[in-house]
């Protein structure tokens, strides 16, 4: 089977931060997202969907969408945080492979949006506002143990998220990360909008990282408005709010080059579509559909 293609509950306005506006139901974004023409979807913040496996799975199949991941933010910064981070991943990880199967992800995050100074600088970061080498070792350790936990006890994977606004941000940061952690249980999942914001090139960390890849989310970042969002200093917030990840093929991400790339390395994973918005703004099946009309003209 080739690439399939997801969205996320986030492209409604679902995202782990407390935020003005209320989201939307997870009866009207499953509707919404398969009335837009995806197959599959992560599973949002805990408690957005079912917790209960047979009634998330009977959500997901009477739309003929498939469950693939869930994103877990946890403070890996700090050792004293590493327990609750273990705890959320694994009772997280528990309910994917009850409803879904062995095939889905625990997509690991820092605890984004949670440090002051990242958080101002997200998409201009510099060394100094980073991690000590002994807190990379904390960072890791936290990211081995729960990975390794994960699988221990359910035989998932997991995926690392690198996330503008938290400590793994930049390539420098994603490429130290991945180098203090173990190959065989932390995969890397590449979002192409974070990692362009963030001062890479996804593929660049294509080529770098391919063994690594095991799961895509597919992002877009509008040059102008990152450009603005540097030079007025605004924070990682008031970049999402002003619309730093648009609608895909609208930014700078050059999709047709990271589609082929994608192909020649065989891959054979999801791609999520991600367009990150605030409760309040915009309107997300419409976004979706576009979206999705984009993807098909790739060929996906």
């Amino acid at each position: 089977m080739g690439i399939q293609i997801a969205n996320a509950p986030c492209s409604w306005g679902v995202l782990e931060f407390d935020l003005e506006g209320e989201a939307a139901g997870y009866t009207q974004v499953l509707d919404e997202m398969a009335q837009a023409g995806y197959a599959g979807t992560e599973l949002g913040d805990w408690g957005f969907m079912p917790t209960d496996p047979k009634e998330l799975r009977a959500a997901l199949d009477a739309r003929s969408l498939q469950l693939l991941a869930a994103f877990v933010p946890a403070a890996l910064k700090d050792a004293a945080a590493h327990d609750a981070g273990e705890e959320a991943a694994l009772r997280t990880a528990h309910l994917l492979r009850r409803a879904a199967g062995r095939g889905c992800f625990i997509v690991l995050a820092d605890d984004n949006g949670a440090v002051k100074a990242r958080t101002q600088n997200a998409g201009r970061v510099t060394p100094d506002l980073g991690l000590s080498e002994s807190q990379w070792y904390t960072f890791a350790e936290g990211a081995n143990r729960i990975a390794g936990a994960v699988y221990k006890q359910t035989g998932l994977r997991t995926v690392f998220h690198h996330h503008c606004a938290g400590y793994v941000e930049t390539p420098a940061e994603v490429e130290k990360l991945l180098s203090l952690t173990d190959p065989e249980v932390v995969g890397l999942c590449l979002d192409t909008g974070h990692y362009v914001y963030g001062g890479g090139d996804p593929l660049d960390a294509l080529e770098k990282h391919r063994g690594r890849i095991w799961h895509v989310h597919f992002k877009d970042c509008h040059p102008d408005i990152a450009a603005q969002a540097r030079a007025e200093g605004w924070d990682y917030f008031e970049a999402v709010r002003r619309g730093v990840f648009c609608e895909l093929g609208q930014g700078s991400v050059d999709f047709p080059a990271i589609v082929e790339a994608l192909r020649a390395m065989d891959y054979k994973g999801w791609v999520v579509v991600e367009q990150d918005v605030l409760p309040s703004m915009g309107t997300p099946l419409a976004s979706a559909k576009r979206n999705r009309e984009y993807l098909k003209g790739l060929g996906l």
